[in-house]
């Protein structure tokens, strides 16, 4: 189980090839509630569901994540598969 204070930055793609960027502090919980398992979850991502997990990071605490998360939503397309495809190699 995640720890209150580790944030999580996360990338999912949907079944319509979409790519959804989020924050959370427990990963497992959130994708879940994104695919319709738990109550909870983007309308977004459970109209668009499932989805799965492409990539993800970790912040300090909520405002890093939550700045990361927002650099992450202003990047274009190309730039997000860059980070999926790095993620990817990484593996």
């Amino acid at each position: 189980m995640a720890q209150a204070n580790h944030w999580t930055v996360y990338l999912l793609r949907c079944v319509n090839d979409s790519l959804y960027c989020g924050i959370t502090n427990n990963l497992a919980q959130r994708i879940k509630q994104h695919n319709g398992e738990l109550k909870g979850g983007a309308k977004y991502t459970r109209a668009n569901g499932p989805c799965a997990l492409v990539y993800q990071e970790s912040a300090d605490d909520r405002s890093s994540a939550s700045k990361r998360e927002y650099e992450i939503k202003n990047m274009s397309r190309s730039e997000k598969m860059t980070l999926y495809n790095a993620n990817v190699a990484n593996e």
